[in-house]
Formats: C-alpha cells, sequence, structure tokens
C-alpha cells in the first residue's frame, strides 16, 4: 500500500511522466541511492563502435582512478567484458582500427553540425545549448548551504541566485550568435516537482542502514539531502536526456572556501577558477552498477572527444576574461585532465555523469572572497565600475563574456562553412 501511494505521489503534482519509479524510493544493493535501473541492452547499439586502443586509452587516462577499471571489465584482443547487473556480464565488440561505424546518440560534436554560411557573425548557429544554473537559491538556499550571509542588508550570497543571473545574461549572448538555447531552471525554484516529505521513507532507509536513529534532525537532513543534492539533479538530468536534447550543458557555479558559520561568515584571500569533466572514478564508484553504465555511455559516446576541447577553449577564454589562477586539487578525486590546461580536471560528479553529451562545468571566483563579496553587493551593471581598486565588469557579465568567448571560439575553429 505503501509503495502504491508513493507511485501515485510521484505521478501526480501535473508531471507528463513519472519523476520517480517506486523501486527508486527502496535501497538496492549495487546501485546509488535514487538511480534509475539501468538497461544494459542499450549498449548493444554501440558494438564495434570504438577500437581497443581507443577503450583502454580513455579508461586508463581520464575515466578510471589509477587501474580502478579492471575489478569491473576484462579486455581481451577483441572485446571487453563488462561487469553488468549482478553477475551479468556484457561483451563489447571492439571495432576494427579503420571503422567508421558511429556510436549512436542525441548530441552534435561540432563537425557534424551543419554548415555556416557567415561563420564570423553566427559561430554557434543551430547549436542546441542547455544552460543548467546550478544549486536553487532563494527560500532552498540555506537548506544547501550555498549561502552566507553578507554584512550589508539585503546582500545575503546565494549561489543559486548568481548562476540563475548568469544563466540569463549567457542566454542572450549565445543566442544572438546563433544558438538555440534552453534554461533548465528559469526561477528560483526546484526543477523536480517532488519536496524533502516526499523522501522521507528512503531517508528513513538511509539511516537505518547507518545504524542511526531515524527521526529528528537526522531524518529531516537526510531527506533534503536526497531532495536537493540527488533527486533535483537527476530530475534535471531527465529534462536534458529526455526533452531538451542538447549539443551541449553548461553547468554554471560559483566556487567557494569553507565560510565557517553562515551567519558569521569567514572571508578568504584565494580566488582560482577550475572546470571538471567526467573522470577519475575510484573503484567503489566502479562497484555501483548506475556509475558503471553511465561511463560506459560517456565513452562509447567518445563524449571525452568532444568535451576536452570544448572544455579547454572555455577555459582558455575564461582565465583571461577573469584573470583567475588555477584552483589546485590535493585529493585524488580529481585529476588534471589537460597537460597543457591547468584549469582542466578529470572528476566524477552526478551532473557530468548523468548529462548524456559534452558537459562545460565551471567553478570560478570564490564567493567568501572580499572583492568577490565586494562585486556580488555591486550586482549587475552596464560598462565598468570601479572595484577594489580596479575598473571591472559586474560578476554576472564577466562570467558570461568569458563562457561565450570560449563557445564562439571553439565553434569557429571546429565547426565547417
Amino acid at each position: 500500500m505503501a509503495l502504491l501511494v508513493a507511485a501515485l505521489l510521484l505521478i501526480g503534482k501535473g508531471c507528463n511522466r513519472p519523476e520517480l519509479t517506486p523501486e527508486q524510493l527502496t535501497l538496492r544493493p549495487g546501485l546509488s541511492t535514487l538511480a534509475i535501473q539501468p538497461d544494459w541492452t542499450e549498449l548493444e547499439d554501440y558494438q564495434q563502435t570504438i577500437p581497443r586502443r581507443i577503450f583502454i586509452e580513455q579508461l586508463s587516462k581520464i575515466y578510471s582512478q589509477d587501474e580502478a577499471w579492471r575489478s569491473v571489465i576484462e579486455v581481451h584482443e577483441d572485446y571487453a567484458d563488462i561487469r553488468g547487473r549482478g553477475k551479468e556480464r556484457l561483451r563489447l565488440r571492439f571495432a576494427k582500427t579503420n571503422s567508421r561505424k558511429k556510436p549512436p546518440r542525441y548530441w552534435r560534436s561540432a563537425s557534424e553540425l551543419p554548415g555556416v554560411t557567415n561563420l564570423k557573425k553566427a559561430p554557434l548557429s543551430g547549436l542546441r545549448i542547455a544552460i543548467d544554473p546550478g544549486h536553487i537559491g532563494g527560500q532552498w538556499a540555506q537548506m544547501e548551504e550555498r549561502w552566507y550571509k553578507g554584512k550589508r542588508e539585503g546582500t545575503d550570497v546565494k549561489e543559486g541566485e548568481l548562476t540563475l543571473a548568469t544563466a540569463k545574461v549567457l542566454e542572450r549572448k549565445l543566442e544572438a550568435l546563433g544558438a538555440e538555447v534552453w534554461l533548465v531552471r528559469d526561477k528560483l525554484e526546484p526543477v523536480t516537482n517532488l519536496r524533502p516529505a516526499d523522501f522521507e521513507p528512503l531517508a528513513i532507509q538511509v539511516l537505518k542502514q547507518r545504524g542511526m536513529k531515524p527521526g529528528g534532525i537526522p531524518l529531516r537532513k537526510e531527506s533534503e539531502v536526497l531532495f536537493y543534492r540527488s533527486h533535483e539533479i537527476r530530475r534535471r538530468a531527465q529534462i536534458i536526456n529526455t526533452e531538451i536534447k542538447p549539443d551541449i550543458v553548461l553547468c554554471l557555479h560559483f566556487n567557494a572556501e569553507a565560510w565557517g558559520n553562515p551567519g558569521s561568515p569567514q572571508l578568504v584571500a584565494r580566488n582560482h577558477l577550475h572546470l571538471l569533466i567526467n573522470g577519475t572514478y575510484s573503484a567503489g564508484e566502479l562497484r555501483l552498477e548506475d556509475n558503471r553504465f553511465h561511463l560506459l555511455k560517456r565513452l562509447l559516446q567518445r563524449t571525452h572527444d568532444e568535451e576536452l576541447p570544448l572544455n579547454r577553449a572555455v577555459a582558455e577564454a575564461m582565465a583571461e576574461e577573469t584573470g583567475l589562477p588555477p584552483y589546485i586539487y590535493t585529493t585524488n578525486n580529481a585529476r588534471q585532465a589537460d597537460s597543457n590546461n591547468r584549469y582542466i580536471y578529470a572528476r566524477n560528479l552526478l551532473a557530468n555523469r548523468v548529462y548524456h553529451c559534452p558537459v562545460v562545468f565551471l567553478e570560478p571566483y570564490v564567493m567568501n572572497n572580499p572583492e568577490v563579496y565586494q562585486r556580488v553587493v555591486a550586482g549587475d551593471y552596464s560598462n565598468k565600475r570601479e572595484i577594489a581598486g580596479k575598473m571591472r565588469k559586474s560578476l554576472i557579465r564577466e562570467y558570461a563574456d568569458g563562457v561565450t568567448e570560449g563557445l564562439r571560439r571553439y565553434y569557429s575553429q571546429a565547426r565547417r562553412q
């Protein structure tokens, strides 16, 4: 009865299709929380589409942390045996070196876009772009823990509001260059129709598994995390992969250093920039069936071949526009993805894993840097103003200009006329 009620709840609230199945509200061995059960038959469409050399090279250099991939994939001369559901194995046959069989996918690389008569004026003509403003903001910012109280009245810093403001400016700039643009989120509200209370049954299971008492503040917190950190992103992926079907996704974020008490935040001198492409799966992550499935789908669609040069162009333009130094990871969950560009790291995030197309995942600026805070207080404006002794564009427009210039450069060079 409880599952039936849950199913009715999830199909309701104006959705054209269920956001979740009852099974997703149950903890399942070998699957990430709230993950969709993979359909491994989809990978049959990728038989003989990738050569052995490229398969091993991208697993080793991009997608796997060290040799973690070997725990779930056995490579032979002509095929690879891949661990699928439970003890099942998928046999993937490699392409011959000279094979030109194109892998099935909904997105197009720059070289596959239609020719453009005026590449200088409209380099993004016909390009389908989804802009994903990170987080939610508004009344949800404190729940997300992407908020701190500013020193001036009415100037609290909320990442979800900054990303949406940037997205709206960026949308206009990209459309002016010929792109078709969708905002995955266009207001300070979740994309999902569900709310934290809908995840309480699953939160109870999670807490019990951890040996914790499922009630009070822990239950509320876990329900909220399942809502905003997991399902909200999965719902965005559902919209991107089944409705928009873009050629690229721009995931907009602002970075931060630890600020302690958000009511009395600590400001820091550091300010930096980096971009994240999908990769560096740990052995623990590869033990989860859905993670393996998404990795393979990205690898077999040859997503990295488009994602890296695209990110390289945007990273170079953002570094020039912002003047920010690269962020340096000191943990092993990310590694530098491009020896010629210190701004790009490979890291396995939910968004850059479950969005099935090239993703540009941006992390510029440290929100609790004093100069960045002054720029947030200044808001959006035309031209330049003096901020901390320098003439600067508004924070929002500088961000949007950097991304726009990176895309303009990449598609001007990579697509055909």
